[in-house]
């Protein structure tokens, strides 16, 4: 009896064991199976955020950069006027072209500059100063300053695009004469470092798409320096 009562329990030992090893493979598979199904979830959760995530919107005062000549540090952006755009890709071809026409090259930075300078409505604030880059370099901070203490001074704030009421943009600029002239520049007063260039005075007219009082008619001053031309005054 203690024989069989011995082998009984072994058998039933073996048989719990044999069921415990029949378990094991099946909990495995239960397992990897869960895992893949939660790795195919995270992965179709990534891939519908990213397929359904709008496009985020460009800050007010960000501008994108449509076109550039990098050699004379000149830019067309996406917040430019149609007719800046325009005028700018007049002078791009010209400034591309193995024989630069420099009287035309003046001409289109005057009306570069009377576009950009007085074309308020797509500036952003009052230190947006348009025109700044056809400036001569010397003069460039004095020239911003002036500017906005007198045409920008008033300037609201547009940064947020939450600007109330409508700004003047410049809607066309007339050369009316050029003539070539020359231009004394005596940096910080020293008369013995002055210098002579060759220079334009250009007269101009130009319109609006709405009037504000602002100016209609002008004089600038373009100096050559080498292969550069600069705006020195404008009157």
């Amino acid at each position: 009896m203690k024989n069989k009562e011995k082998l009984t329990k072994e058998e039933k030992k073996e048989l719990k064991k044999q069921k415990k090893e029949n378990k094991n493979p099946i909990i495995k598979k239960a397992i990897i199976f869960v895992i893949v199904i939660v790795l195919v979830m995270a992965l179709v959760g990534v891939l519908l955020s990213v397929l359904l995530k709008k496009p985020e919107a460009q800050p007010e005062g960000v501008k994108q950069t449509l076109s550039a000549l990098d050699k004379y540090g000149y830019t067309l952006d996406d917040k430019d006027t149609k007719l800046y755009k325009e005028e700018f890709e007049k002078l791009k071809t010209n400034l591309e072209s193995s024989n630069v026409d420099f009287d035309a090259y003046a001409e289109s930075i005057a009306k570069l500059f009377v576009i950009d300078f007085y074309s308020l409505d797509n500036k952003l604030n009052k230190y947006d100063v348009g025109g700044v880059e056809f400036v001569f370099p010397d003069y460039k901070e004095t020239f911003k300053i002036k500017a906005q203490d007198t045409v920008y001074n008033y300037l609201e704030d547009n940064t947020k695009g939450n600007r109330k009421g409508t700004l003047p943009i410049v809607d066309s600029v007339t050369i009316t004469s050029t003539e070539k002239s020359t231009y004394t520049y005596t940096p910080g007063g020293d008369k013995t470092k002055k210098k002579e260039y060759d220079s334009y005075v250009i007269k101009y007219t130009n319109t609006y798409n709405i009037s504000q009082g602002y100016d209609t008619a002008g004089e600038i001053d373009i100096i050559k320096d080498g292969e550069f031309l600069y705006i020195v005054a404008r009157k």
